[in-house]
């Protein structure tokens, strides 16, 4: 066995959600680096257009898809639509930075739709067509709010800890089907999610000291933590939460935000 093949992902049809932007976008392109075919989708139907036309700058074949993950429907179109799967990967969330106690009812909707019943959504469609072929594996994006939170994350938190249950419940139910779920936590990460915390230099600044690598990471260092869970690399590996936190999560302390 030569073991640099078990990361290579050549021919294999990957649906990356939320590929317009941020870490989508660079994931989307990492695992076209190794020879993944990609389907950029994503609610915007330019961004999703742009991403597939940067995979094809490079020489890579990719296409572009419209999905609102809101949208059971259209998120079962698009899944049973492809001529291909071999994994689904999906990024998109939303939040309301807020207190508990000042979050309104549609702001709790709006942050369960997306993050939660989005996921469920896609986590259904894919894993019914992944387990009817007896193949494949799904990446969602979880956070490090899945396990700590801080005030006015609340609600968020709570999404990403149900995306995290959902995700090993699938891969519970769908193991002996094959299928392997998993879920990534990044840490604070400089995508247009966290636009309102880079706005506020004292706020940026200690989220960048709380991490042991005492700064914020960049969306592409997201990438190698999806191409692993991705690919036969990670072949014994499901169910598990990957941190990519730099190190939030294994020491104490704690900035009270400005809300």
């Amino acid at each position: 066995m030569n073991y640099r093949d078990l990361f290579d992902l050549t021919g294999r049809d990957v649906l990356v959600i939320g590929a317009g932007s941020g870490i989508g976008r660079a994931t989307a392109q990492g695992l076209a680096d190794f020879g993944a075919i990609v389907t950029c989708a994503d609610s915007n139907e330019d961004s999703a257009t742009s991403a597939a036309a940067e995979l094809h700058a490079l020489g890579y074949e990719a296409n572009a898809a419209t999905v609102n993950i809101t949208d059971a429907s259209a998120v079962e179109d698009l899944v049973n639509g492809m001529s291909g799967l071999d994994a689904v990967v999906c990024t998109p969330s939303i939040n309301v930075r807020k207190p508990l106690l000042d979050i309104s009812g549609e702001e709790f909707d709006r942050v369960i739709n997306v993050n939660l019943k989005g996921s469920f959504n896609v986590m259904r469609s894919a894993g019914k067509r992944l387990a009817a072929q007896g193949k494949g594996s799904v990446v969602f994006f979880s956070s490090i709010r899945s396990q700590v939170v801080e005030p006015g994350q609340g609600v968020y938190a709570a999404t990403k800890a149900g995306t995290l249950q959902m995700i090993r419940a699938l891969a519970s139910e769908l193991g002996p089907q094959g299928v392997r779920a998993n879920a990534v936590a990044p840490g604070v990460v400089e995508t247009p999610l966290t636009q309102q915390i880079k706005n506020q230099p004292e706020w940026y600044a200690a989220y960048a000291n709380k991490s042991a690598l005492g700064r914020w990471s960049q969306p592409s260092e997201l990438v190698g933590a999806v191409v692993f869970l991705v690919s036969d690399a990670a072949s014994f590996v499901t169910g598990s939460l990957l941190y990519v936190d730099g190190g939030w999560t294994a020491q104490d302390g704690r900035f009270t935000p400005p809300l």
